[in-house]
């Protein structure tokens, strides 16, 4: 226990990696800057598995260690909701099975086998149905990124022994749920909707993206979506992008500018890239964006409040712009990609924990957050292409699963 303790815990390190300085002129010349030594990426990817592995817990008073929550200032009541739970969990299950050690390592497949019984089981709890509660409920977090690891589970053929079943049902019921839980109207999802959720609101782009990204894939692999969801939300994604290019914290913001976008516009962009409704320079123009003005996001790592002045960043924004930044990358023209990968990863690096992980908040618990989606930054080369959209193709392809 003690050592799950120090290991989920450790301070920060900040590393010997500076920060590379912008030089004129174009984006493939901006992408080829100096660049310091990096650590060696095997052994820090390696190093990383193993902590996620180590930092498995639970909240349940049971002797089993099968969960991975997310831990934010919000709660419900006392508890970390279990929306949290289901998506922290299911981020770093994600997480582990893209990791090469992950089919070599006994601890790690037994750990997401675990994660996955975990998260089976309590998305039957009533807390996760379809539904919305008050003005701000998180359970859509646990619907998508549940989705998203059964997905990659599925694709990968690494179901765990005996959850075959119960992934596919869940595959399809979750695809339900989150299309009959967008925004009516306007379309897109949000975790915050002041009038309820029963009525028009804001799209949250940085809860829609991810979303989408599920469902294309979900449709890829057979699943029946519906395809005016899908369209909803990617019009309200591509209509509230602000003359800047900036992706606002909502949208129905008008306002919210760099450097307050630079968590969320990338993984924007190139969700719309995918359905056609973006390009190759607005994701790198987003790239540009985050890697000049990161020090935003640096001074909001582990700092107190959510959306403060000057620029509204949240800390939860920090390593999820990591690690969609990363996957971003990976959109640019070929000769443009080790420059934007090195750059990435030296500001990754320099906000290293002792313990080898990543934290964006005050909370020790949520290292484990920020050491997947670390993870998943530095495996962003290897990873597959996200599945695209398009509004000609069937619904459901017959056969897929």
């Amino acid at each position: 226990m003690l050592r799950r303790w120090l290991a989920c815990g450790g301070v920060v390190w900040v590393g010997s990696f500076g920060v590379a300085q912008e030089a004129p002129g174009s984006a493939p010349q901006r992408a080829q800057a100096a660049d310091p030594a990096l650590p060696d990426l095997a052994a820090q990817v390696k190093r990383a598995t193993t902590l996620l592995v180590e930092c498995q817990e639970t909240l349940d008073q049971q002797s089993m260690r099968d969960e991975w929550p997310y831990e934010g200032v919000y709660r419900e009541g006392r508890d970390i909701p279990l929306g949290y739970r289901i998506g922290g969990t299911s981020i770093v299950a994600w997480a582990l099975i893209e990791s090469p050690h992950y089919e070599r390592s006994d601890e790690a497949r037994a750990a997401v086998a675990r994660g996955v019984a975990f998260v089976l089981e309590h998305l039957e709890h009533s807390k996760m149905s379809i539904g919305f509660d008050a003005s701000y409920d998180v359970r859509g977090w646990g619907h998508t990124y549940a989705l998203n690891l059964f997905l990659r589970l599925r694709a990968k053929k690494l179901v765990p022994e005996g959850q075959s079943q119960a992934i596919d049902r869940w595959i399809t019921a979750l695809v339900d749920v989150l299309q009959k839980t967008e925004i009516v109207e306007s379309g897109g999802w949000n975790y915050a909707r002041s009038k309820g959720g029963s009525k028009p609101a804001p799209a949250s782009p940085f809860m829609t993206a991810p979303t989408l990204l599920a469902l294309f894939e979900a449709r890829a692999q057979g699943e029946a979506v519906d395809q005016t969801v899908v369209q909803r939300a990617l019009d309200a994604l591509a209509e509230c992008r602000t003359e800047a290019g900036a992706i606002p914290y909502n949208t129905a913001a008008t306002k919210d500018e760099w450097p307050g976008a630079i968590g969320r516009s990338a993984v924007t962009e190139y969700t719309l890239l995918l359905a056609g409704r973006s390009d190759v320079t607005r994701v790198r123009r987003a790239l540009d964006q985050f890697l000049e003005h990161w020090e935003w996001l640096e001074k909001r790592r582990k700092g107190t409040g959510t959306h403060v002045p000057p620029y509204g960043i949240a800390p939860y924004y920090v390593f999820y712009a990591h690690g969609y930044a990363a996957q971003a990358i990976e959109f640019l023209p070929e000769a443009e990609r080790a420059g934007y990968r090195k750059r990435l990863l030296e500001r990754l690096f320099q906000v290293q924990e002792q313990s080898g992980g990543w934290n964006d908040r005050v909370f020790p618990r949520s290292e484990n957050f920020g050491t997947a989606m670390g993870l998943l930054a530095m495996l962003a080369p290897t990873l597959p292409r996200p599945t695209g959209w398009s509004p000609k193709a069937e619904s459901a392809a017959s056969g897929a699963k």
